[in-house]
């Protein structure tokens, strides 16, 4: 057998199903139209970002990297929650003007913008987190032929990383940011060309469960800002000190530590050097914020055994969750967390392999699980499943279409 990752605290049971917002699984498919369908929670998101407020500085700000879940009820949400928005393409800073947030909430990172899209930034007044020379410069001369004033930001490339972070974003060449000895001329040339100067983002990494190593990055983020403010010269408006909190996925996994994290932090603010002193300060989360609050919920339409292992063949697969089936930059495949919905407190009896059915063997959503007893008819979820799912899988493979959508 092959463990499963740990069910993310706060599911439970209700006439024996997984319960969401207070309705069965099967309740839920019925509200969603069918199978597949990603479910997502209010009550999660609400008490992930009330948690992390209680454990940050009050000082910080909290943003959300529209990214990670930019289902359009879900951004609306998340107004209410979080400070600021962070976007990564003009489709979605077209979400978040939808949703009705104010512009000034909203930055755009991201390399390879094109000029329609900085065109499209300048127009509605949202922060540029420039990624090089060539786009600043860029950016500058749509701002000039428009007669608008860009709100500017640099993203820096820093010589450093979140250590035993899942994906790293810093440090070394990078097609991200602008190398961080590079920045304060640049910062002193958009701020001569009349930009609206609007500070730093420095991201380093993603997915890191090491409270160590993220207090480390954030206290290394910071004296960076130090260093970078004086040498452009001017008082740093706004540092956007990236994220990099992760969730656990994997069996073995622990949650971070954000208490210990939000004391370290607030011990750096009570001593911040004056170059800092009074700089907006805040980071930028996604995967923390919604990747729990996810379930993916797929119906077994066959049982099959094959030469002595089970299979349990459902109509959802990697074209939804491409993470779960271990191709989303997984070098050793590991079961996510993962149950039968609908046999959701009853205790495991037996080891089933759960697949998707689309006709590859990548096509995987558990192997070797120990589950309860599972036949055609019952529903199979996916856990973790709010983050990087709907959007980051190739929905259009094989022509089975995207799965629903539902926030409760």
């Amino acid at each position: 057998m092959k463990p499963l990752g740990p069910i993310p605290a706060g599911y439970c049971a209700k006439d024996g199903e997984l319960a969401i917002g207070g309705m069965t699984a099967s309740e839920l498919v019925e509200r969603a139209g069918g199978t597949p369908c990603f479910i997502y929670s209010k009550a999660h998101l609400d008490r992930r970002v009330a948690d992390l407020r209680s454990a940050m500085p009050r000082r910080l700000g909290i943003n959300y990297a529209v990214k990670a879940n930019p289902f359009a009820p879900v951004i609306a949400h998340m107004a209410g929650l979080v400070d600021g928005f962070d976007i990564a393409s003009a489709g979605e800073l077209a979400m978040v003007q939808a949703a009705g947030i104010d512009p000034a909430r909203v930055s755009f990172a991201g390399p390879g913008k094109r000029d329609v899209e900085l065109d499209a930034a300048i127009r509605a007044g949202v922060t540029l987190n420039c990624e090089s020379e060539g786009e600043a410069r860029r950016a500058l001369a749509i701002g000039e032929k428009l007669g608008v004033r860009p709100r500017m930001a640099i993203r820096v490339n820093p010589d450093f990383e979140i250590k035993g972070s899942g994906m790293k974003m810093g440090g070394g060449a990078k097609p991200f940011g602008v190398d961080a000895e590079r920045v304060a001329a640049l910062a002193r040339e958009v701020i001569a060309a009349g930009a609206e100067w609007r500070g730093l983002h420095i991201f380093t990494g993603s997915q890191a469960l090491s409270a160590e190593a993220i207090i480390e990055a954030q206290a290394n983020v910071l004296s960076c800002a130090e260093r970078l403010s004086q040498e452009i010269g001017v008082t740093l408006p706004k540092l956007n000190m990236g994220g990099g909190f992760g969730i656990p996925y994997f069996h073995g996994d622990a949650p971070l530590d954000i208490v210990a994290v939000g004391r370290a932090l607030a011990e750096r603010f009570d001593h911040l050097p004056d170059a800092l002193a009074e700089t907006e300060l805040c980071i930028e989360l996604g995967r923390y914020l919604v990747g729990e609050a996810g379930v993916y919920l797929a119906r077994i339409v066959d049982r099959k055994e094959s030469h002595g292992v089970t299979y349990l063949v459902t109509d959802g697969g990697l074209h939804h969750q491409l993470a779960a089936s271990g191709n989303f930059g997984t070098v050793v495949r590991r079961n996510y967390p993962v149950a039968i919905a609908t046999r959701f407190d009853a205790e495991p009896t037996e080891e089933a392999n759960v697949v998707g059915c689309l006709c590859t063997p990548l096509d995987r959503l558990a192997d070797a699980a120990h589950l309860p007893r599972a036949d055609v008819g019952d529903l199979v979820a996916v856990f973790c499943a709010g983050a990087y799912g709907a959007t980051a899988s190739p929905a259009s493979f094989l022509g089975h279409g995207p799965a629903a959508e539902l926030l409760v």
